[in-house]
């Protein structure tokens, strides 16, 4: 990709068109400009022409000071050109992980008059990461006695991109023994199962070789292969058998460590040793731990619903023998209320004119709750009897204007306290405090302390 206004191509624009500008104590405008473009554009790349589709002039540039709010380094504004340019790396994956849509919200600031407007710059997804496999080679033991139709789940590969660009399907190396088919979890990943078509026979053929290959579904096709080696063991006539074939269950986020998650089962209809069942992780992080002789999951570390919501774990039963039977047990993470709402002030008028009309524009409020759902949600108040109130902007955006005249001569500063409460259960609220100084006008004339004054003169 090139830079500057070779760049235009890739951003696609919704612009709003302003039929006039309002005065400097008008309330600001709440109209959203969107652009959408791909990630990883060069830094200098033009977004497109903000100042125009705001209806500013070139003209107009140096004295409304057209610039982007602080809290997104990703993007600055040409102060001769006006065009919303590419100031940081957009890496959609480290911005917004997996999820569907990824969008930077933010607020461009204009002077004389002052007001805010609402931009949103869509980051598409390019097919910029291969799948990948934990490992290069993956081992496998499979008992001679196993039956045509026995199936393995296998480890499954991580590809950061998302949509037809993520990990679409995989696919095995020629065999005229075992298949594959592609599986798809809850929440939609795609992993592979190993199927056995034809009975095995360890003195004949004791260890298999296959390759397994991960392909996404971008343009071009990225892909990478593993090793599967298998090895066939000469073992008892039963495998275990899981009483379920996918374990499902919901934990809250506050659990401590060392809490019981679930426990999973599985039985074999062997004696002695070959019944004797051991359980293990084939698959799993530091999250969870796993009792080898019960089967009982508990977790290990403290979870974080913001962080990760759910979790696929596969566990295997091995008996005395050495066959294997697989489950898998997914396990959600619920929300708590344990992030306090964060306020912050961006463009903070340092004066405020006495004689401002009511609606006018003192400051811009940025509201985040990191937690979801009604936790996530929250309510913004003004504490006392001020001259002010707070306007709802944006989803998370409010307005600081004057709600009535102000008089410096009765009142100089004002000490605002502004509250955030969100809506979760005990809900949670943080505040914060900011000073405003009136300015003076000329709105008083001179007055003498008396109508008339008498005075007696001697004549000499």
């Amino acid at each position: 990709m090139g830079s500057g206004a070779g760049e235009r191509g890739w951003a696609e624009r919704r612009p709003v068109l302003f039929p006039f500008l309002l005065s400097l104590f008008c309330p600001a405008l709440s109209e959203q400009i969107g652009y959408r473009i791909p990630e990883e554009m060069p830094k200098g790349s033009v977004v497109g022409n903000l100042a125009k589709d705001l209806g500013l002039s070139v003209q107009e540039l140096p004295t409304r000071k057209l610039r982007v709010s602080s809290e997104k380094p990703y993007f600055t504004v040409s102060a001769e050109s006006g065009e919303l340019l590419v100031s940081g790396r957009l890496d959609r994956e480290q911005i917004c992980g997996k999820n569907p849509t990824c969008a930077l919200e933010f607020e461009a600031v204009a002077e004389n008059p002052l007001n805010f407007y609402h931009v949103n710059v869509e980051i598409e997804d390019i097919n910029d990461h291969t799948p990948k496999f934990t490992q290069n080679s993956f081992e496998l033991q499979i008992s001679e006695y196993a039956q045509p139709g026995t199936r393995f789940i296998l480890e499954g590969a991580e590809d950061a991109d998302i949509g037809l660009n993520s990990l679409q399907n995989y696919k095995l190396s020629l065999s005229p023994i075992f298949s594959l088919v592609n599986k798809e979890k809850q929440d939609g990943s795609k992993y592979p199962e190993l199927i056995l078509e034809k009975t095995l026979d360890r003195e004949q053929q004791s260890f298999h070789r296959l390759v397994l290959t991960a392909l996404d579904g971008g343009h071009p096709l990225l892909s990478s292969t593993a090793e599967l080696r298998i090895q066939v063991t000469d073992a008892n006539d039963n495998a275990p058998v899981f009483n379920q074939e996918v374990y499902r269950i919901s934990i809250r986020e506050n659990v401590p460590p060392g809490t019981p998650v679930l426990q999973v089962s599985a039985t074999d209809r062997d004696e002695g040793t070959n019944a004797e069942i051991t359980y293990s992780f084939y698959r799993a992080g530091q999250m969870f731990s796993l009792n080898s002789k019960s089967g009982e999951i508990t977790t290990q570390n403290t979870l974080d619903f913001e962080e990760v919501k759910e979790y696929s774990i596969v566990v295997e039963a091995r008996d005395g023998g050495g066959l294997v039977a697989q489950c898998t047990v997914e396990i959600s993470v619920e929300d708590v209320n344990d992030n306090s709402p964060e306020i912050t002030f961006h463009s903070l008028l340092d004066i405020i004119p006495e004689n401002a009309v009511p609606g006018t524009l003192i400051a811009l409020i940025k509201i985040h709750d990191q937690d979801s759902g009604e936790n996530g949600e929250f309510n913004c108040q003004l504490e006392g009897e001020v001259p002010f109130k707070i306007v709802s902007s944006s989803k998370n955006s409010y307005k600081l204007v004057t709600e009535r005249t102000l008089d410096r001569e009765q009142i100089p500063e004002y000490n605002l306290t502004i509250t955030a409460t969100d809506k979760g259960k005990p809900p949670l609220s943080s505040s914060t405090r900011v000073s405003l100084h009136i300015g003076d006008v000329n709105d008083n004339a001179p007055v003498f302390h008396q109508v008339s004054y008498w005075v007696h003169v001697a004549e000499n």
